[in-house]
């Protein structure tokens, strides 16, 4: 095997599928790359055995052959080298790679491409194709809130609903729950699945910033995506999802109208002042203002702020995890949000005020018992 290739294009390749590759593989082999020379096309794939992805590249010349390579040293390598067309000479009985430059000669160890995990059939039972932008967006808005206990794998992943009227993207880690729905994505075949965290968070990344078809087919046990020259096999998380829908209060007379980059920012300024430990604020709302207040015991520190929403219901103190209300406001978009609650015991939800005709986002936030401060 043989061929000359872009260092660029190279590295932008490698690049792409690296994030597959784990610290700790479950095998050796799963260190390495696998080069798989067809022709003017490179084919790399990058495997941790419950996800794998795979592009390719255009090469400028070539002898048909496969290799596996050390991610991490040719990844290295090519960091650190200027633009420039390199050469890699691999012999089929050591499996030694020689890596050519203009001015150097690398040489590095490769394995048996036959002892690379192939990629998974895909027995495909129904598939839908949507716009990589709305997947980006639904990645984003949920990914964050999953959860991060692999002793409830579950809800290490994010949860999707296909049916003829909508699909429903679900992501909670127990004290907060994300429910975002697109009515423009619809399928005849109803389903559900669990979408593993890692594989979404690779997916998210290689997504391209326009906006192109994204093919998505689902098996019982995987989940096939591909665009462009990106292709991606993930294993899907075989558990009962929580039945969210009954966590969501239907009840909730005690409505706020709030500007989001506001309350944002005070949240970010008085969330300095607050219990490391518990990132716990207070809420005090009365008809037209919204006191914000922290205060750390341990170390004296107290923080207060007021600015003006919209409130209807009874005056309430509330408290929350400051940490968990700046990242949902975070991820939204809309310059007013509402957030509508019951008691100061019960979750508080939080929905934009304009949205997306296509789009429906809730967010549901826990809130946490509050200190007898005054």
């Amino acid at each position: 095997m043989k061929l000359i290739v872009s260092s660029s294009s190279l590295l932008k390749s490698l690049s792409t599928v690296n994030g597959v590759i784990a610290s700790n593989p479950i095998v050796p082999i799963l260190e390495n790359f696998l080069f798989e020379l067809s022709g003017s096309v490179l084919t790399i794939t990058a495997s941790d055995m419950h996800t794998v992805m795979q592009t390719s590249v255009v090469i400028e010349s070539g002898i048909d052959g496969a290799i596996t390579v050390p991610a991490k040293m040719i990844l290295d390598t090519l960091r650190s080298l200027p633009e420039q067309p390199v050469t890699l000479k691999v012999d089929a009985d050591t499996f030694g790679i020689e890596l050519v430059t203009a001015n150097g000669h690398f040489k590095l160890s490769g394995e048996n491409p036959l002892d690379f995990p192939r990629i998974p059939e895909v027995t495909r039972n129904f598939g839908i194709t949507l716009p990589s932008d709305v997947l980006g967006l639904a990645i984003s808005n949920t990914l964050f809130a999953t959860s991060t206990d692999d002793l409830r794998p579950a809800m290490t992943g994010v949860y999707m609903q296909v049916s003829d009227e909508h699909t429903t993207f679900v992501a909670t880690d127990g004290h907060r729950l994300i429910r975002y729905r697109r009515e423009d994505i619809t399928t005849e075949n109803t389903t559900t699945l669990i979408l593993p965290r890692k594989a979404l968070n690779l997916l998210k990344s290689s997504l391209p910033s326009g906006s192109v078809d994204v093919k998505a087919e689902f098996s019982n046990s995987n989940a096939f995506f591909s665009f462009d020259n990106i292709k991606m096999v993930s294993r899907l998380i075989d558990e009962r999802y929580p039945d969210y829908e009954n966590v969501i209060p239907k009840e909730n007379p005690n409505k706020m109208l709030i500007e989001r980059n506001s309350f944002l920012s005070t949240l970010k300024r008085i969330a300095i002042y607050s219990n490391k430990t518990t990132h716990q604020i207070r809420l005090k709302i009365s008809a037209d203002e919204l006191e914000i207040s922290a205060e750390d015991l341990d170390y004296s520190n107290e923080a207060k702020e007021k600015i003006t929403c919209e409130f209807t219901g009874e005056p309430m103190e509330i408290g929350f995890n400051a940490k968990f209300l700046i990242e949902m406001l975070s991820n939204l978009d809309a310059s007013m949000i509402s957030m509508d609650m019951s008691l100061p015991n019960r979750a508080g939800l939080i929905t934009p005020v304009e949205k997306d005709e296509n789009e429906d986002i809730l967010m549901l936030v826990m809130p946490v018992m509050l200190n007898t401060y005054a």
